[in-house]
This record gives C-alpha cells, sequence and structure tokens, in this order.
C-alpha cells in the first residue's frame, strides 16, 4: 500500500505522547479516525493530530473503509473484544498492553490472530528496558553469571499511598482483570532474558484502602487489586523469581533487577537505565557500556507499520509472548486471591 491509514480506538496519555506522534513520524502514514470516550475528547485530540474524523462508537472505526489499521489504547478489559472484531474485518492491530483482563480472553485473542495470518497483530511492549535488552540477554546467556540463582525484581513507588485519593483503572479489577500493578510490565521484560517459564510458588497482596470514589460516578467502590503485592516463582533448573511491588512506599522510588548466578551477580538500574557487574573477583561494581547500535530504544509503531509493508513476523510483541506474561499474571492473581 502506498498510504496506510491508522483509526484509534482510546486516546489516553500514552497514545497521544507516544502512538499518534510515532504513526504521524512513519512516511506514508496517515491517522485517519479517532473514537475516545466522548465526542469532546474525541475533537480536541483530532484538531490537535490533524485526525480529519472522530467517531463515537468504537465499531465504527472497525468498520470503517478507509482503515487499514486499527491502534487500540484503552482498558485491558476491553481488549479482546476490540482485536477480535479488527481481525475479524481485515485490519491490522497494534493493541496496548496489558494485553487482556484474563488468561481467557489473552486466549481468544492469540486465536483469533491465528485465524487471519495474513493481519499484523502486535502488543504495545514494556518499554523499561528497551535499550538494555540485548546486552542483558547477552550476559545472562553467556559465562558472566554461570548457572542462574535467583531474579529479583523491585519496583516502588507511592501512587496509592493516600487513602483519600480516588480509584485509579489500574486498581480497578472492571478494567484492568487480573493485572495487578506493574507485575505484566516487569515480567513481560524478564522473560526477554529468560525464556524459561517459571511456576508461580506463592503470592501475597496488600490492599489496605478497601474502597475508593470513583470520579466518573461518585460513588465509593471496592478496591479489588493490589496497592502492594509480592512473588515468589521457580524456574526449572532451581532458580528463583522474586518480586517485590508496592504503590504505597513514600520512600525514593525503585526501579531495579538483580540477577545473581554462581559467578557473580547482574544490577539493572531501569530508572538510570544502566547495568552493572558485581562477583567473579570484583572488588566493586564494574559499569557495562551499552553499544549504541544496541539501544533500540521506543520504536514500536515503526515496528508495526513495517510488519505491514514487509509481511514479515512481529518480535516486539507478539500474542504468543503476550499469552505468556498473562499466563503468569493470571496464575499470579489465582495465588495471592487464594492464600
Amino acid at each position: 500500500m502506498d498510504l496506510l491509514r491508522v483509526g484509534f480506538i482510546g486516546a489516553g496519555g500514552n497514545t497521544r505522547l507516544r502512538h499518534l506522534p510515532g504513526f504521524i513520524g512513519c512516511k506514508g502514514v496517515e491517522p485517519r479516525l479517532v473514537c475516545n470516550r466522548s465526542r469532546e475528547s474525541s475533537e480536541k485530540v483530532a484538531q490537535e493530530f490533524g485526525i480529519p474524523e472522530v467517531t463515537e462508537d468504537w465499531q465504527e472505526v472497525v468498520s470503517h473503509p478507509d482503515v487499514d489499521a486499527i491502534c487500540i489504547g484503552t482498558w485491558p478489559s476491553t481488549h479482546a473484544e476490540m482485536t477480535i472484531a479488527a481481525l475479524e474485518a481485515g485490519k491490522h492491530v497494534l493493541c496496548e498492553a496489558r494485553m487482556a483482563a484474563d488468561l481467557h480472553q489473552a486466549q481468544s485473542m492469540l486465536d483469533a490472530s491465528l485465524k487471519y495470518p495474513e493481519l499484523v497483530a502486535q502488543l504495545v511492549p514494556s518499554p523499561l528496558s528497551l535499550s538494555l535488552d540485548a546486552s542483558i540477554s547477552k550476559l545472562v546467556s553467556g559465562e558472566t553469571l554461570g548457572e542462574l540463582l535467583e531474579v529479583f525484581a523491585c519496583h516502588t513507588f507511592a501512587d496509592y499511598q493516600n487513602p483519600d485519593e480516588p480509584l485509579p483503572w489500574r486498581l480497578d479489577r472492571r478494567l484492568s482483570g487480573v493485572n495487578a500493578l506493574t507485575l505484566g510490565i516487569l515480567h513481560e521484560m524478564v522473560q526477554r532474558w529468560i525464556p524459561e517459564e517459571p511456576k508461580v510458588q506463592y503470592a501475597s497482596a496488600g490492599i489496605f484502602t478497601k474502597e475508593r470514589l470513583k470520579e466518573s460516578t461518585g460513588q465509593f467502590l471496592k478496591v479489588d487489586l493490589p496497592e502492594s503485592l509480592d512473588v515468589v516463582a521457580s524456574y526449572q533448573c532451581g532458580a528463583r523469581l522474586v518480586y517485590h511491588i508496592s504503590g504505597v512506599d513514600a520512600a525514593p522510588p525503585r526501579l531495579e533487577v538483580r540477577i545473581s548466578g554462581t559467578a557473580g551477580s547482574i544490577f539493572i538500574d531501569l530508572a538510570q537505565q544502566t547495568i552493572t557487574l558485581f562477583g567473579n573477583g570484583r572488588e566493586s561494581g564494574e559499569a557495562q557500556s551499552v553499544p549504541h547500535t544496541q539501544k533500540r530504544g521506543w520504536q514500536v509503531e515503526k515496528d508495526f507499520i513495517f510488519s505491514i509493508r514487509n509481511a514479515v513476523p512481529v518480535k516486539l510483541t507478539d500474542f504468543k509472548s503476550g499469552l505468556r506474561y498473562m499466563r503468569f499474571s493470571q496464575a499470579v492473581d489465582d495465588a495471592w486471591r487464594l492464600s
């Protein structure tokens, strides 16, 4: 196609920050139609980004004859229905992460994509380590670590510490499903480095504010997703995988991963985008430079268009990889709710 026309279902923060500018920056790509939560907000986005048409019905985006591909930027609870409808209408799909509300919905999305192999079905990847992935994967698979012993991932922040703050969508199971805090974002990243699927052994969740105000309705609703979460899982090789994620920690935030083996450890500071090696005769940490050629960075929209034009498979992130992190998120949700 000389011109690829993209329709947008949902135009929240990430769509306006990344997806719309990303597509506009691709040669031969035109934002054609947008449907946000209200006609007023849709028209505002259309005016800002030069989109010629708006609608109040997402199904009109799916059925629009002048739309070739669809970018879905809504809540996880809506992803399966919208993605399947788009594929059945013959549209390529870029769907925002997290993949779906639960494992069953994720499987239905993968099944639909397999029915239409000529269409590109891509998930927005976890952005935390895009410029570090190649270097980390090389270190993990090489001799730096020796035999893998433990992976520890930690993300702390204070977004949910104040009980008077209204209910955010990430704490609302009706919108987020089984996707707790940033677990899926972190686990998708870790599974790029360590392909083996871990088995969840234990999960514990803290919900400290039992009800929060839903601003759109003025009602107080039950908080039914964790404000704090700990997970212990194990790999078949015997190594442990541990997550600590807290949204109620007012101390300086942490966003880091430590990977330890019999020969040393890798410390990954995701906030600073640095990799440091420890152990194996090193008296102090040894900073690792990341070659510029390996710093992939954000190129999600460019990758999506490239896959469409060249009929090449999606790498970051295909639906099979999405199903893997959804399987883990589902297992964690089952574990803490039954504990």
